[in-house]
């Protein structure tokens, strides 16, 4: 899992409370087998490792990565990892650039730049709905194919 751990000023410093707080929130659902917080690997991060029984067999690991920061922007990275090497990527970010509006998505398979522009809720807590709605869609695609 490539990480980004030179953060532009303009983002300012990563909020540690919102991340525990989405931590606490992630530990709720079902989804999830693992919920780390700032893990040594991703020390700005809450990493959430996806119960793969709710995946086919061929899926090694799901998993989401969280930055939000004070200023209010976040990167949200969703990877489903396969046997065979290959990946799925998608992000939701928002945070100032030189190749999107401030909101923006990083669409699947392999969340390229440029990415599209978008719009995301203001509170952490719909942002995180928005997400989670969207990748319970991919999961139960996997079981319409």
């Amino acid at each position: 899992m490539p990480e980004d751990t030179t953060d532009p000023p303009s983002r300012g410093p990563i909020d540690a409370e919102l991340l525990d707080r989405i931590a606490a929130h992630l530990a709720r659902s079902d989804r999830f087998d693992n919920i780390q917080t700032r893990p040594e690997y991703a020390p700005n991060a809450v990493v959430a490792d996806y119960d793969l029984g709710y995946f086919p067999g061929g899926v090694s690991r799901a998993y989401l990565r969280i930055r939000w920061f004070e200023t209010d922007d976040f990167s949200i990275h969703y990877s489903d990892q396969y046997q065979t090497g290959n990946e799925w990527e998608c992000r939701w970010d928002r945070h100032p650039n030189d190749h999107n509006t401030r909101e923006h998505f990083y669409p699947p398979p392999d969340a390229p730049t440029p990415g599209e522009d978008a719009d995301y809720p203001d509170d952490w807590r719909d942002v995180l709905a928005t997400v989670l709605t969207d990748l319970d869609d991919r999961i139960k695609a996997f079981w319409d194919e």
